[in-house]
């Protein structure tokens, strides 16, 4: 029986490398051919997924990370891409989309990276064969528009577009603007910050928005159910770049 491209048949343990070989990269050339004949998914640890995407993703900096998975090449089984999925430390983020009840039960994808030359829809083959292994039911990702991203791959494995994010502002403190703001004000109001740093050494900046995308990871009359509870309206795709503000 032919498997569609997000179909996950047993993984083959043949071709799952020990993990201590899970941080060598893939140097390997690629066809054109469909990247379930190339490659294979399977989980990795926090250590091996942290150290690939702060190496490699244009952020360079940790992420929540409950659960990664990498991609593997089944020529040489060594890593190509990780995809990291973590509870947001936002609780209006994870009560805002089905409520406070659902908000225990909301991964937010973290980080996505996959190695320059592989082939077209390589990103979506990673999401649509991990999402199915995730033990919550509710999965949001954000695509950044500053990073010229329309969430094209978001789109490809049939997430829900739920409009851009909320318009937030950010604390900036002088001489730590090199730093994300969640390394120094984590956790914090902006009047803790204040009482922290100064007045006069805090200032604030406009969070670039995002497109919002929801994926329900559930079936049936539980789907329907998620979808009732949904606090966004489901929009139309985007096709076009925004520009960011």
């Amino acid at each position: 029986m032919q498997t569609s491209l997000f179909e996950i048949p047993q993984l083959n343990k043949a071709h799952q490398p020990p993990l201590q070989q899970c941080s060598v990269m893939c140097s390997c050339g690629f066809t054109d051919e469909s990247p379930k004949v190339l490659f294979f998914v399977t989980e990795v640890d926090y250590k091996t997924a942290t150290k690939i995407v702060v190496e490699n993703h244009y952020l360079h900096r940790q992420a929540p990370c409950s659960k990664a998975y990498g991609l593997f090449c089944k020529q040489c089984n060594n890593i190509i891409g990780v995809v990291m999925y973590g509870v947001s430390c936002s609780s209006t983020l994870l009560k805002g989309i089905c409520g406070k009840e659902e908000q225990s039960n909301v991964y937010e994808l973290t980080r996505l990276w996959i190695k320059d030359g592989t082939p077209k829809n390589t990103e979506s083959y990673l999401i649509g064969n991990t999402l199915k292994l995730l033990d919550k039911e509710i999965i949001v990702s954000f695509a950044e528009i500053q990073q010229g991203h329309n969430g094209t791959v978001y789109q490809a494995t049939n997430f829900l577009y739920c409009g851009l994010s909320a318009k937030f502002k950010d604390p900036k403190v002088k001489g730590l603007e090199h730093q994300h703001h969640a390394t120094y004000a984590n956790r914090m109001t902006m009047q803790q910050v204040r009482d922290k740093y100064g007045d006069e050494n805090v200032y604030y900046v406009d969070r670039p928005r995002k497109h919002r995308y929801i994926y329900f990871n559930a079936k049936g009359r539980r789907k329907k159910e998620l979808l009732g509870k949904l606090k966004y309206e489901i929009l139309p795709y985007p096709k076009t770049q925004l520009v960011a503000g």
